[in-house]
């Protein structure tokens, strides 16, 4: 259950590193906000999601130059940055299952997902090997790089303790999570909790989304998982397509059935997918609140570390 490849010794097997000139040490053009990588007391390790979605191969070529810029221009940019601030990123190239694995009833779906999966347990055995020093670490993902990060703290981190202790929060966006899918690592109710996972699938209000439908969700607003409605004016900014201001008081948030509920955003730029789904804008939504809340939750991690 390994493979030879990526060899995650070698830079260009990394989409993101704090050594490397890579987007996620961007920030929004016009914003006031500093990347600070080189002082992070924490790291992050993020999995990417899915951003291969052809059909001539099950997994995707690690070195395809064209798609990893892809995957450096969107999910890097406007996911893994929202890091910088307050961790150190690191962020795997992995061979990620081609978008129809998830659509496939036989068993090649799977297959696909389990290489993709070997390369991301690969990659984060190395970094702990050889960059994470023995540093509290987060782990983030989106869609399909959420699907790899369970498995990995359920398979990883759950089964050593100490694991479990250095890690401040697990980011677990944009796919299904059960409450009984972890065992150690559970569902946070509060914005300053630490050692647990938050995880949400956004949606227009009113509409509903089968796929995601009744499982564990947080509102990114208020970072617990009841149903109280949050008003737009809670959101602290949201960070749209063009990557270059920020947009106050963006969108309302609601955890209604499961799913993430809310109106239509106040400001152009953020495009759904499938008609009602907010799937490739549940981190860019939310981007301050989340940005914030990464600097609660360490300072929470420090001080309970600290007694």
């Amino acid at each position: 259950q390994t493979c030879a490849l990526p060899i995650y010794v070698h830079y260009p097997y990394w989409a993101a590193l704090p050594t490397k000139k890579d987007n996620a040490h961007l920030v929004p053009a016009n914003s006031k906000l500093k990347e600070n990588e080189q002082n992070a007391l924490v790291d992050v390790f993020f999995v990417h999601p899915t951003t291969y979605y052809r059909r001539v191969s099950w997994n995707a070529d690690v070195n395809d130059e064209s798609l990893n810029e892809f995957t450096e221009r969107t999910t890097i940019k406007h996911q893994a940055s929202i890091f910088n601030e307050s961790c150190k990123v690191y962020a795997p190239r992995y061979r990620q299952a081609t978008l129809y694995s998830f659509m496939d009833k036989k068993h090649n779906g799977q297959k696909a997902l389990d290489l993709a999966y070997y390369d991301v347990r690969d990659a984060f055995n190395y970094y702990l090997k050889n960059y994470n020093q023995g540093r509290p670490f987060i782990i983030a993902s989106h869609s399909q790089g959420t699907v790899h990060a369970k498995r990995l703290i359920k398979e990883i981190i759950e089964k050593v303790p100490e694991l479990s202790k250095r890690m401040v929060i697990a980011y677990l966006v944009g796919y299904k999570i059960n409450n009984t899918d972890l065992t150690i690592i559970q569902p946070c109710h509060s914005a300053d909790e630490t050692n647990c996972f938050v995880s949400w699938n956004t949606v227009l209000r009113g509409k509903t989304d089968d796929f995601f439908r009744g499982f564990v969700c947080t509102n990114p607003l208020s970072w617990t998982t009841d149903t109280t409605y949050v008003s737009a004016d809670k959101n602290l900014g949201g960070v749209s397509s063009s990557f270059d201001r920020i947009d106050k008081g963006v969108i309302d948030a609601q955890v209604i059935y499961g799913l993430l509920m809310v109106n239509k955003p106040h400001y152009p730029g953020y495009p759904r997918i499938y008609k009602n789904s907010f799937h490739l804008m549940d981190y860019n939504l939310f981007y301050l609140n989340i940005r914030e809340n990464i600097k609660q939750r360490i300072k929470a991690y420090f001080k309970k570390r600290n007694k």
